[in-house]
């Protein structure tokens, strides 16, 4: 028992800190009323009056009438999506008020396994970001479909689970679910034996009996909501819906309406980001900027609150230390304007001042990174214009491909059949009927496998990209029109330890490195935002409209997300999940 909080909770000791003359939004029984919040460490001792609390050395801050509310928690999100070390995606967070984030880390862990999962929440304990382990259901996520550098089983997951910053396990995929993979339901039995901990699911186009079987599995959340049949499906069936409003998937105001539209119960509603593209965690921000545009479609103030707070914290059995402003909770502390015009002012995490009016007090030296985070891309072959060509039948002049096109909106692929020439024996691409070479080079060393396709969609002409950030393997995947530049851009993105590199025309024209796990680089916000800005308006000029294209081309790359992928093993029929062959036939 923490006997100097119960002396400040008495009035018997001064507060370490006292805010006071705010409007304290409480996230428990839905009001707002004037008053202030008392902290001893890192933990709240009193709400509502605290003037009692204020003695000698307390440090006093004046909300000035301003809004108090809890430190904002994102409930799903790979911080690996914003290409930053973590340290700097923890002060990029914090500075727009998200204290607490719960992650599985699962991109560092599809290179570098638990261990280099382990050596990043080192490096993160020596910021003020609260992290909550929600540890890998498997890796690699698509079995026998892709090639990964780690690899996770029950053994090690129970290992993980056993971490006391671990509340769970994540992306609990329905049809592997519903199919009864018998790793993942040990370890669904492994994770509900141990108290508190939840399932955490990832069900797309999940309905009827199969969600039947995925709640009735013990599954209590979903991010991947899309429509308004889905918010309907998730909450009659007791799961909680993280609405999603992150870089590549902004579903949030269609589902946010069908719940305001219905008057549904927001008590299991929260908003998530899940990946966050650099630049747009530059210039909109983090769940500030999405309860902006929560609150400009007419979301009552305190709902929206509590949906990145209470609501968040609930759906991981936190309720209890995080997500409101209550005597005994982590005092992570917003000091924020009202709804019309929304923007936080100050954050407090821990009981620690984080930002005074907007301005970031804190900094976090580059970590020294460990070894098995380090130099992780091993070709295991050499890599010419030759790896990437498609081999018509025997003496086909013309053959039938099957194409995929991605959405323009959301990475998801579309089907589309063409007819494309064949020179020397090679099938060639068509940039007139946007069709584009793609593939997939394995990069842990391992077999040195390489999957080949053709893509719709992106639209460059005059060279190639290519990224080691490829969904869910982080092979490298490379896309272009042209075999020679396809292969520099590969070989390029080797020697800089992994990162992302564009060619144009025989010269690399764009690029930006990722040291850490060819994902991460040790760059602050601004300075990343700044080289994939850049990244991007060489891509914007070779014809692409896609605005964030490598974001959207490292989602090709997952065997999970209908309908079609590419990795390492080939062409990917995702319903059916197979290899399949994206040449259907000589055109007679």
């Amino acid at each position: 028992m923490n006997q100097k909080l119960l002396s400040v909770a008495k009035g018997e000791a001064p507060a370490d800190l006292v805010i006071r003359n705010g409007k304290i939004v409480n996230v428990y029984s839905g009001e707002i009323y004037d008053g202030g919040v008392a902290v001893c460490g890192d933990t709240i001792a009193a709400v509502g009056d605290v003037d009692y609390c204020i003695g000698e050395g307390t440090n006093v801050v004046n909300a000035d009438g301003n809004y108090l509310t809890p430190g904002f928690l994102d409930g799903h999100i790979h911080p690996e999506s914003s290409s930053l070390s973590i340290r700097s995606f923890a002060e990029a967070v914090l500075a727009h008020g998200t204290t607490g984030i719960m992650t599985d880390l699962h991109e560092v862990g599809v290179v570098s396994g638990l261990e280099g999962i382990e050596a990043i929440l080192k490096e993160a304990e020596a910021t003020d970001l609260k992290i909550y382990f929600v540890v890998p259901s498997h890796v690699p996520f698509s079995p026998n479909l892709e090639t990964s550098g780690g690899r996770f089983n029950p053994e090690i997951i129970r290992k993980a689970l056993r971490r006391p910053d671990a509340v769970g396990l994540s992306e609990c995929v329905g049809p592997y679910i519903t199919a009864g993979f018998p790793d993942l339901l040990e370890s669904f039995d492994n994770t509900l034996a141990m108290p508190g901990k939840t399932l955490q699911g990832h069900l797309p186009d999940v309905y009827g009996p199969a969600m039947s079987t995925c709640i009735a599995a013990g599954v209590s959340t979903d991010h991947e909501a899309f429509c308004e049949k889905d918010v309907f499906e998730r909450l009659r069936n007791g799961c909680h819906l993280m609405m999603r409003e992150g870089s590549a998937a902004r579903n949030m105001p269609t589902l946010l309406k069908t719940v305001m539209d219905n008057h549904l119960d927001t008590a299991m509603v929260s908003i998530v980001t899940d990946d966050l593209h650099t630049v747009d965690l530059q210039t909109r921000g983090h769940l500030d900027d999405s309860l902006r545009t929560a609150l400009g479609m007419g979301l009552d103030f305190v709902k929206a609150i509590q949906m990145v707070t209470v609501n968040c914290a609930k759906a991981f059995n936190l309720e209890r230390e995080i997500g409101g402003l209550a005597p005994g909770r982590r005092a992570d502390i917003n000091i924020t304007t009202g709804a019309e015009d929304f923007k936080v002012l100050s954050t407090f995490a821990g009981g620690r001042r984080i930002t005074d009016g907007g301005k970031l007090l804190v900094h976090y030296e580059t970590a020294v990174h460990e070894p098995c985070v380090l130099n992780t891309m091993h070709l295991k072959n050499p890599i010419t214009a030759d790896s990437f060509k498609i081999h018509a039948p025997e003496g086909a002049k013309k053959v039938k491909a099957l194409v995929m096109d991605t959405l323009p909106y959301i990475p998801f692929t579309n089907r589309r059949d063409v007819e494309l020439n064949v020179a020397d024996g090679v099938v060639q691409c068509d940039v007139e009927q946007d069709v584009l070479y793609i593939a997939q080079v394995e990069r842990h060393g391992k077999n040195g496998n390489i999957g080949k396709a053709f893509m719709g969609g992106f639209h460059i002409r005059g060279g190639a990209m290519a990224s080691s950030v490829g969904h869910d393997n982080h092979n490298i995947i490379v896309l272009g029109d042209s075999f020679e530049d396809m292969a520099l851009a590969v070989n390029r993105c080797a020697e800089l330890g992994g990162g992302q590199v564009i060619v144009r025309s025989g010269q690399v024209a764009a690029e930006v490195a990722y040291p850490v796990c060819g994902l991460l680089s040790d760059l602050s916000l601004d300075e990343l935002a700044e080289k994939k800005k850049s990244l991007n308006q060489v891509a914007h000029e070779m014809g692409t409209e896609i605005a964030i294209p490598f974001m959207f081309l490292s989602f090709i790359c997952l065997a999970a997300i209908p309908a079609y992928a590419i990795t390492d093993c080939g062409f990917i029929d995702v319903v059916n999940q197979k290899v399949i062959d994206p040449i259907l036939g000589a055109v007679e």
